[in-house]
């Protein structure tokens, strides 16, 4: 993701034309997208509709229906808790709801410094070390408050 980046027409028409050659370009699409600009936002459904003669409904049905496309800018640093039963037995809801508390913010949100957004996933195949999450794509495991509070302010560099 470009840090700091916002919406840009032109370089989101030069993102969907890059990749037109591929079969079933929309998920790719998709992904460069939000790779760019940090978040799928509105102005990407008639883009892509246009430019895939595709009716806006279908691009939007594709947006909405994955859970990882960002709607609204993201945080610099993105945390994953998972909510698969297994780390809810294991006490990730608590551990989600004390940590959201403490943010300020809920599930989707970004902290008001704009360094964090975090995301609920609904299992990331760490059942046997749960609670788990994702901190910036990497995973971590065996969480408790203190463990994952450590994790963020070192990926936050507090």
């Amino acid at each position: 993701m470009l840090e700091g980046s916002s919406w840009n027409a032109d370089r989101a028409q030069e993102i969907v034309n890059e990749h037109l050659g591929l079969e079933g370009p929309m998920l790719p699409i998709l992904h460069a997208l939000q790779e760019e600009f940090g978040y799928v936002g509105a102005e990407a459904a008639p883009l892509i509709a246009h430019t895939l003669n595709l009716s806006r409904a279908e691009v939007y049905g594709v947006i909405t229906f994955y859970h990882d496309f960002r709607h609204e800018p993201a945080g610099r640093h993105i945390l994953k808790l998972c909510r698969g039963e297994a780390c809810q037995s294991m006490g990730s809801e608590e551990l989600a709801r004390d940590l959201l508390a403490k943010l300020g913010i809920d599930w989707h949100g970004r902290t008001q410094d704009g360094e964090l957004t975090v995301e609920p996933v609904y299992c990331l195949g760490l059942c046997a070390s749960s609670p788990a999450a994702l901190l910036d794509g990497e995973p971590i495991a065996r969480l408790d408050a203190a463990t994952l509070g450590e994790a963020i302010d070192e990926a936050r560099g507090l």
